[in-house]
């Protein structure tokens, strides 16, 4: 069966074509610019990229030019349409209602928008795709795949937050979590690599990019991670600032005369590495600025490598062990430095690292030595493979 896997932003669309017999991706690209102008990264396996620009009014215009491309006789991959078995969406929040991947049909969708207050930058997008995808390809079954899903299975100890009850009941405040996609892909990839029984394993993954959280997977269930009610709580991320006392916001709204959402705007947006060095969100370039003795870029990524070590411990005294730690995402899979910084606070768990192994970039790889108590590893994320594997096993 051939899945189109799409995850749909506001203004763009990421899309996927995979082959689930072989898992190979037969084309991949990019809509950007939606409802703007408009421009199509087209890169079909085998043949030479497509760049186009092209109007783009809506969602469904931009789904129209996929379709067209993935089956144009010079950079195609299938014949027609009739060659798409199914379509995987991925969809940010599910609330309480999804704990797990769902056939999409109208009682779904109207599930769904009701998450929308709790992704409201994310879901609303995410049921824009699936519309466009219904109206041109009404035959074709779909199925939702979210990112919250796959930490339901945390108990109440973890997702409660010490609030009145009454706001958990009616308005539904509690920890949520995100990644979960790639949590769930990367640890049972784990699993695999290490010959183990997934039911039996404990392991931590940290899933370090622009967005950052640490899940804590045991016996193949998410007990806790980092990201809450919103992706802000938890890590230190690219631009947001993770886990602050709350009292912060009313103090910086005074002395900034910012209402709570300038305050929020601060906190997501112009935070997290990039506010405390002043040079931005990406870690090349703070590797950079620091190895040229900018103390707060140098002290950024030490903030940074500090507070994934302190879940990294936490979660290890909630699950009473780890096996396996895994690093992966942009940042987790290609700095060395990074995972060498944070596993040098797990000496106490008996991490052990082997520097030549950890010089590595974008490979599954054991990056700890022979004798190390726990097994650390790099394994490069796969959420498109992830959500096409979910909607072949429900089609």
């Amino acid at each position: 069966m051939k899945v189109l896997v799409i995850n749909c932003g506001s203004s763009s669309l990421k899309y996927q074509l995979i082959d689930s017999e072989s898992e190979k991706v037969l084309a991949k690209g990019l809509c950007e610019r939606i409802g703007i102008d408009g421009r199509l990264t087209h890169k079909p396996t085998g043949k030479d990229t497509v760049s186009i620009e092209a109007a783009m009014p809506n969602h469904t215009a931009a789904v129209s030019l996929v379709l067209e491309h993935l089956t144009d006789p010079v950079c195609g991959v299938i014949g027609s349409l009739d060659e798409i078995g199914a379509v995987g969406h991925r969809i940010v929040h599910g609330g309480e209602k999804f704990a797990s991947s769902t056939l999409l049909n109208d009682e779904v969708v109207a599930e769904i928008e009701k998450c929308n207050e709790l992704a409201p930058l994310h879901n609303p997008a995410n049921l824009i795709g699936i519309n466009a995808c219904k109206e041109l390809m009404p035959n074709v079954p779909m199925v939702g795949v979210f990112d919250t899903a796959f930490h339901q299975t945390m108990p109440k100890t973890a997702y409660l937050y010490g609030l009145p009850y009454e706001y958990y009941e009616k308005y539904a405040v509690r920890r949520y979590g995100f990644h979960g996609t790639s949590h769930s892909f990367v640890s049972k990839r784990v699993a695999e690599l290490l010959g183990k029984d997934y039911s039996e394993l404990k392991t931590i993954v940290c899933h370090l990019g622009n967005g950052a959280s640490v899940c804590a997977v045991d016996k193949g269930k998410s007990v806790d991670t980092s990201m809450g009610f919103t992706p802000l709580e938890g890590l230190v991320m690219g631009t947001r600032c993770g886990d602050i006392d709350p009292a912060i916001v009313e103090f910086i709204a005074g002395k900034e005369n910012l209402d709570i959402s300038g305050v929020l705007k601060v906190l997501n947006k112009k935070s997290g590495v990039d506010g405390l060095s002043g040079v931005g969100s990406d870690f090349r370039d703070l590797s950079k600025a620091a190895g040229e003795g900018n103390e707060r870029a140098k002290y950024a990524i030490e903030v940074f490598c500090y507070r994934v070590a302190k879940y990294v411990g936490a979660y290890a005294a909630a699950m009473n062990g780890v096996d396996a730690i895994a690093f992966t995402a942009g940042i987790g899979e290609n700095d060395c430095t990074i995972r060498a910084k944070v596993l040098s606070y797990l000496g106490f768990l008996g991490v052990k690292v082997d520097d030549e192994k950890n010089d590595c970039r974008g490979v599954e790889r054991v990056i700890s030595t022979d004798d190390s108590k726990v097994t650390a590893l790099v394994v490069p994320t796969n959420e498109e493979l992830a959500i096409a594997r979910e909607t072949v096993a429900l089609i």
